[in-house]
């Protein structure tokens, strides 16, 4: 038992957390942040806390549980009920079973701003008008309200958890009395002490905490989680690593994504194998040197570092893809979403057996075909598909209109969509009834449709949510719809012509218009049946937010062919 207790004999405290992160139907992880050491205890298991820059973390497995059955939890700091205090609302363990359906919400893109107008708190002008209503709050309201069996099984975040490069005023404000804002890294997170403030920002409202306490969480990161278009390209890379903070700030990021995302991704098995975690808690002291060498490394060596994970439920396999720090960029003609490395783990990853596959990638597989064409065009140009003098303005366009998808790395796109064929042809064991491709970061929702041909047996869906709190402003959606216009397809696709792009080797289709509004998605799934559902939340409903269905789409055995449109140049 860890015997440091603090000063003057105060009772430690939870700071951050629970969250509860992996269940299945035996064992269970919840993750806490504490105020000091001590000893952190859940359902009568235990776990020391571990320290890392002065901060107090433990991440405690809970082992011997029941299948099916569902069970209020207390968080015990030194044998002490820490949480939830009296008259709080209990916070639930809910064990899967053999059989069972699942019902996964997802989302990504929360900002973390005032929720109340008038939304004038702080000094930045920036932030005077809201970001509308949150729909993760909104999903934490309905749980509130509904029988436990309503509620999702669990939650995908698909990126930006946080925002490093738009942080609130709250937080700006505590960044100025800690350091000149006018040099470095200005009102931006600069290192992982500020990084922390991110986090407990996003995650301790207590509406948000009790959502998170009861609601089995995964999380990939995206670019804001360390800054805007981050690695989008070898020119990007070279030019952030010529500014004095950045390294700082990327060291940070990793450290503060280990601890607060991604050791709760990993199973108790695999947390039991983890070196970096194992390293960490045989640290005598704080952990940080040890912590920030390994983020070091994953900062100079990508291929070194995995992020990217699975989850089973049952007969159901998600693969969650790192399409942001796995990149390799530094030739912009051998461009790649994940390093060789990677693609190896997402081969023996993406296999059939399962009624269902779904693919976490925080960037979406399948765009409008506007976009998708202008971004082929504009990687073409980039490795020089017209000489030198085009790819300069054509990398300034990359970067000032986010053009750095997964259709802007048009190989690893390939190789992506062969993966998803060998699956759903039966190549690598039975077809799965669907593979569903979830998504974020565009800032609109939609759900796509594949043809990848009549071998393939699986319905192949594109489903996107974005955001979940942080809507496009009028002229950022006037860009977008342009770009999802009949005339947009087509100057993109005049334009991929005349760099030679080669032909796309799938067809799909929007199954509805998208949506822009601040919103969740949800997958449910039962037996061969899968239905994806988008609901979104409104501005008026800021007093008690309410979801209300935008889109449905059921994604039932076998896939539909017919008159789907070919998405191609030429």
């Amino acid at each position: 038992m860890a015997s440091d207790a603090g000063t003057g004999g105060d009772r430690p405290e939870l700071v951050l957390g629970p969250i509860l992160r992996y269940v299945d139907e035996r064992e269970a992880t919840v993750w806490v942040e504490t105020d000091r050491a001590c000893e952190v205890g859940v359902l009568g298991e235990t776990a020391d806390t571990f320290c890392v820059a002065g901060h107090h973390y433990a991440l405690v497995m809970v082992d011997g549980l029941q299948p099916g059955r569902s069970m209020p939890y207390s968080v015990e700091l030194d044998g002490d009920v820490a949480w939830p205090k009296p008259g709080d609302p209990e916070a639930m363990i809910r064990t899967t079973r053999e059989g069972a359906g699942l019902r996964l919400a997802f989302g990504s893109c929360r900002v973390a701003v005032p929720h109340e107008p008038p939304y004038t708190h702080g000094r930045d002008r920036h932030f005077r008008k809201g970001k509308g209503v949150d729909s993760l709050g909104a999903l934490q309201a309905r749980m509130r309200s509904r029988p436990e069996e309503e509620w999702p099984d669990a939650i995908m975040l698909v990126g930006d958890q946080v925002y490093a490069d738009e942080v609130s005023p709250e937080v700006a404000e505590k960044i100025g009395r800690r350091r000149d804002t006018s040099d470095g890294a200005g009102e931006e997170i600069a290192d992982f002490e500020e990084y922390t403030w991110l986090y407990h920002e996003s995650w301790g409202d207590e509406a948000i905490r009790w959502l998170l306490a009861s609601l089995p969480s995964m999380m990939i990161f995206d670019d804001h989680d360390v800054t805007d278009d981050w690695n989008t390209s070898g020119s990007w890379v070279r030019h952030q690593r010529e500014r004095p903070w950045w390294r700082e700030r990327l060291i940070g990021a990793y450290m503060s994504y280990w601890i607060y995302q991604h050791l709760g991704n990993l199973s108790p098995d695999e947390l039991r194998e983890d070196p970096t975690l194992a390293a960490v808690l045989a640290h005598a002291g704080d952990a940080e040197p040890v912590l920030r060498r390994f983020a070091e490394e994953a900062a100079d060596e990508v291929a070194g570092t995995r992020w990217s994970f699975t989850r089973d439920f049952g007969a159901t396999r998600l693969v969650a893809l790192d399409t942001r720090a796995g990149r390799i960029v530094a030739d912009d003609a051998k461009r790649q979403m994940l390093s060789d490395e990677q693609w190896e783990w997402v081969d023996e990853a993406l296999v059939g057996g399962f009624d269902h596959l779904l693919v976490a990638s925080s960037l979406p597989l399948l765009m409008s075909p506007g976009i998708h064409h202008l971004q082929t065009w504009n990687e073409a140009l980039c490795a020089g598909a017209w000489g030198r003098r085009a790819a300069r303005p054509s990398e300034w366009l990359r970067r000032a209109v986010d053009l750095e998808h997964w259709p802007a790395f048009r190989h690893s796109f390939e190789r992506l969509v062969g993966d998803i064929r060998s699956v759903g042809s039966g190549e690598r064991g039975p077809a799965p009834a669907s593979v569903i491709v979830l998504s974020g970061d565009v800032h609109h929702a939609y759900v796509a449709e594949a043809d990848l041909g009549d071998e393939v047996e699986s319905k192949v869906l594109q489903a996107v949510c974005s955001p979940m709190r942080n809507p496009l402003g009028f002229l950022e959606r006037g860009f977008m719809k342009a770009a999802l216009s009949q005339t947009g397809r087509r100057i993109a696709r005049f334009l991929a012509r005349r760099a030679k792009v080669p032909p796309v080797p799938i067809r799909w289709e929007f199954l509805e218009p998208p949506t822009f509004d601040n919103q969740i998605g949800t997958v449910e799934i039962e037996g061969s049946r899968a239905v994806v559902k988008i609901e979104k939340t409104r501005p008026e409903d800021w007093r008690e937010p309410k979801l209300h269905l935008s889109l449905e789409v059921e994604a039932g055995g076998g896939h539909r062919t017919g008159d789907l449109r070919p998405n191609r140049p030429g």
